[in-house]
């Protein structure tokens, strides 16, 4: 996930940097509105957290620039101290698509990104690797065409980590993902269900790697 973060004050701007990079996220960092439209034009975005005191256009104009001039359509989270409603409104209705008050929670911007991307990503019909085939639609995993049978979090953490093939990813980021969909989970309780979808992808041609220290990885057999 590529966030551009849109934020003038340099404490602010690596403090909420750094949370992002923690959970899997690559960050780049606009001071200005000028800088935003340019890094906007010439990088692959998904979304975009629009501060609007900026000081040399405020984020209404960037919004209004990368909508109506540069044509881009990925998602926009209006990130402001400013909380009367109408700013909220304009914000709306120059296509924004979500907006958060400072101060906020981690866990709830996280969360906000997260959904949208998936709401702007199109659907995808199955995920395949080896002998493993994920049907994103009707929630149905299977080995060399045998449906296995999984709970709704052994689906979304085996979905997650078959998304995240052959890279690095931390129990904390796997937790995040399951929190999309489902209550509080520990660390210990990742463990586990870890252990209980290598059982069932026995055959499957794919191994989940315990990476010691950092987390697992999901890849290919050779």
């Amino acid at each position: 996930m590529h966030i551009l973060l849109v934020e003038d004050d340099p404490v602010l701007a690596e403090g909420i940097s750094q949370m992002l990079r923690e959970h899997g996220m690559l960050v780049d960092v606009a001071r200005n509105g000028k800088d935003a439209c340019f890094i906007s034009q010439e990088q692959k975005i998904s979304v975009m957290i629009l501060d609007i005191g900026l000081p040399d256009m405020d984020g209404f104009d960037v919004l209004h620039h990368i909508r109506k001039i540069q044509r881009n359509n990925f998602p926009v989270l209006m990130l402001t101290a400013r909380d009367a409603i109408m700013d909220r409104v304009k914000g709306f209705e120059m296509g924004a698509d979500d907006y958060l008050v400072k101060p906020f929670s981690t866990l709830e911007l996280v969360a906000r990104l997260k959904a949208l991307v998936r709401r702007s990503s199109p659907a995808s019909v199955g995920i395949r690797l080896g002998l493993l085939h994920l049907d994103s639609q009707t929630k149905r995993a299977a080995v060399d065409g045998q449906v296995i049978d999984l709970s709704a979090r052994e689906w979304t953490i085996l979905e997650y980590l078959l998304k995240n093939e052959n890279r690095v990813v931390s129990k904390q980021q796997i937790i995040d993902a399951i929190l999309l969909h489902d209550g509080d989970i520990s660390l210990n309780a990742i463990e586990v269900y870890v252990s209980r979808i290598r059982l069932k992808l026995n055959n499957a041609k794919v191994m989940i790697r315990t990476i010691r220290g950092f987390g697992y990885m999901l890849e290919e057999e050779k």
